[in-house]
């Protein structure tokens, strides 16, 4: 089973946090996100574990770091790569399945994810 792709991926992507951790960087108008604006977004979540899990997105190619240490204190801002991006149909997908089979929301069925308050 070590082979399998499906076993690969899930192990890529199914630690608790990385799917709602890309999800927040493709919600609202920029591409861009900072630590602590992640943080304030999913509350539960602690520094530690974001750190861990930004840091596996970014080296599994899902999530790039960008660092601006031309000012201070140095910039440092989170965005989804092409791979991240295209990940998000199969969140999309998460997403219809959830909403047919196990929860009734009528919101978040007619709302664009992106420009999602929830």
């Amino acid at each position: 089973m070590k082979d399998c792709t499906i076993y690969k991926t899930v192990d890529m992507v199914g630690k608790k946090w990385s799917l709602c951790i890309m999800h927040e960087l493709y919600k609202g108008e920029s591409k861009h996100k900072r630590f602590n604006e992640l943080k304030n977004q999913l509350q539960d979540v602690t520094p530690k574990t974001l750190s861990a899990r930004l840091k596996e997105l970014e080296e599994n190619g899902l999530v790039e770091k960008c660092v601006d240490n031309s000012v201070f204190p140095v910039k440092c801002e989170y965005s989804l790569t092409e791979s991240g991006e295209e990940f998000l149909f199969v969140l999309q997908d998460i997403k219809k399945w959830g909403l047919k089979w196990k929860f009734e929301n009528i919101e978040c069925e007619n709302s664009n994810c992106q420009r999602c308050q929830l």
